[in-house]
């Protein structure tokens, strides 16, 4: 059973930084593209950060310049470096991750961050 668990959440001040983990296991085939997505209270869940296995990256406007997605594709792992950060940054962080070739997508759980200002 394919599981993500997500780590680095917590509570920073405005301006601060946090470093998000995501490691994959129970996979048989690669993961293909990774990505963060958040969702805060009230709020819709939105596209944060994605990357592919070959390490290309798309961000959403707001967080463009800010943060910084990676990934270790020998530890099936997804990060996201999360600099100069803003209240409204305030959501809860979840990792995302597609497998093509069964044509299925699995989700973390999710990690709090909170912004304070």
């Amino acid at each position: 059973q394919v599981q993500l668990v997500e780590s680095g959440g917590g509570l920073v001040q405005t301006g601060g930084s946090l470093r998000l983990s995501c490691a994959g296991s129970g996979n048989k085939f690669s993961f293909n593209a990774m990505g963060w997505y958040r969702q805060a209270p009230g709020k819709q869940r939105e596209l944060v950060a994605t990357i592919t296995s070959g390490h290309s990256t798309n961000y959403a406007d707001s967080v463009k310049g800010r943060f910084t997605i990676s990934r270790d594709n020998a530890k099936n792992t997804v990060y996201l470096q999360m600099n100069s950060l803003k209240p409204e940054d305030t959501a809860v962080y979840y990792c995302k991750a597609d497998i093509l070739a069964i044509r299925m997508e699995y989700w973390g759980e999710g990690t709090l961050v909170t912004v304070s200002s």
